[in-house]
């Protein structure tokens, strides 16, 4: 009985909200933000709460248990209502919307959506200064989960050499600004005028990713000449090697790190960056070269007797995939605006295996929820302190147990599907 209340209670819900278009949600969580925009401030203090809540409220009330029914009311006027009222009751509308977006002309739906989304991630950041470097820190995170997830998924190898594909990123695109445009203390007067700076800024980003694939060919050349679990040994040391380079290199500071780097790394050009990092491998991955990436993965010997050049397959791949990672760790420098080599060890590693696998293998989805999710977690439970590399933990053990392959696996990326409109859905009992 109890089961099949459950199931009646489910079924509602999702009656409830299937009629809704992602137009319709982007605008239910704009309107969101507008709305704390103007009465957040003065609803908090209602509540007694000391400031608006910068993690939906997570941060709060680990500090003070005390406030959790404040927060939850606050979560549940500011968020939940206008997702619920806009969402929902204007879902015709929305669906009318996004169908005319997409009867135009599908880039240019695509574009609306990504324009209101962007409004919504800077509206929301705007109120806080921790929230924005938050925000950018996720975007980065899921650039890194998505390339790391082009190996450790799409061609089912175990690599460990991320951590150094972005510190080689983030070292040469910060040796790239501060030598040219900036009167730096370990390169001296800027060789370039300074305003020039943000238009070359690309070339820094794209420099530090053509570095780090140029590193990967240091793995791929012998890992791939051999078998089994090479390559996760090899790449393993790859890190430790590059982070230990870096360390003795005192024309990049040594131990010490790189400061003060131009803060060129706003969320426009995170957004983009990372926007098309999600376009680009989602692509690369649905491609056919994406598929021979996966039938070297499922048996690597049929691939070869099917004329798959199966080491040129794997190696295209893992340079492709160490690319974005430099990418990704350039911005991270200009981001951070401070850099080391100790920023780039074992820890850096463990996060991204962690969201790669807690997301889903061969999944532009999951990797993207994988990166968001554990990213926010994280920042959430950081009060806990050392009790948070305990829960976390426990959790991926958790999502290996009951979902071996992770949350959202071997599911492909389809734009199309989600921003058509959705007045033609059905859900059957």
């Amino acid at each position: 009985m109890t089961s099949k209340t459950n199931s009646d209670w489910r079924f509602r819900l999702k009656r409830f909200w299937a009629p809704v278009p992602l137009l319709g949600w982007l605008l239910g969580a704009l309107g969101a933000v507008i709305l704390e925009h103007i009465a957040g401030d003065p609803f908090s203090e209602l509540l007694g709460l000391p400031k608006i809540p910068v993690l939906f409220g997570a941060l709060v009330m680990l500090k003070k248990p005390l406030l959790i029914p404040s927060v939850l009311i606050y979560v549940l006027v500011i968020y939940g209502m206008p997702l619920a009222l806009v969402g929902r009751l204007c879902s015709g509308l929305a669906n009318r919307a996004a169908k005319r977006l997409l009867q135009f002309s599908k880039p240019f739906s695509i574009l609306i959506h990504l324009v209101i989304l962007y409004a919504v991630l800077h509206t929301w950041s705007d109120l806080s200064a921790y929230r924005l470097l938050t925000l950018k820190f996720t975007l980065i995170a899921v650039m890194l989960t998505l390339s790391l997830n082009v190996i450790n998924g799409y061609m089912g190898e175990f690599s460990c050499s991320h951590p150094g594909f972005m510190a080689l990123g983030a070292y040469v695109a910060s040796t790239f600004t501060l030598s040219l445009f900036v009167n730096d203390r370990l390169f001296g007067e800027a060789l370039l005028p300074p305003f020039l700076g943000p238009f070359l800024f690309p070339l820094a980003l794209i420099a530090g990713g053509l570095v780090a694939a140029l590193g990967a060919l240091v793995v791929a050349i012998p890992s791939f000449r051999t078998r089994g679990d090479y390559l996760a040994i090899i790449s393993l040391a790859f890190m430790f090697i590059v982070k230990s380079l870096f360390e003795n290199l005192e024309v990049v500071g040594g131990p010490r790190g790189m400061g003060s780097q131009p803060n060129w790394a706003n969320l426009p050009t995170v957004f983009i960056w990372t926007v098309l990092c999600v376009w680009v491998i989602n692509n690369f991955v649905r491609s056919t070269f994406g598929k021979a990436l996966n039938a070297v993965r499922d048996d690597e010997t049929a691939a070869d007797a099917m004329t798959v050049n199966t080491r040129r397959t794997k190696m295209t791949g893992f340079l492709f995939a160490a690319f974005w990672a430099g990418v990704a760790g350039g911005l991270f420098a200009h981001v951070l605006r401070y850099i080391n080599p100790g920023t780039f060890g074992i820890q850096r590693l463990a996060e991204m295996l962690a969201m790669v696998y807690f997301g889903g293998l061969n999944s532009v989805y999951g990797s993207i929820l994988g990166a968001v999710s554990l990213s926010l977690l994280s920042e959430a439970l950081r009060p806990l302190e050392i009790l948070k590399w305990i829960i976390i933990p426990l959790l991926l053990i958790l999502v290996m147990i009951f979902r071996p392959t992770g949350l959202i696996a071997f599911r492909e990326f389809n734009v199309g599907n989600l921003i058509k409109p959705k007045i033609q859905t059905r859900i059957e009992d």
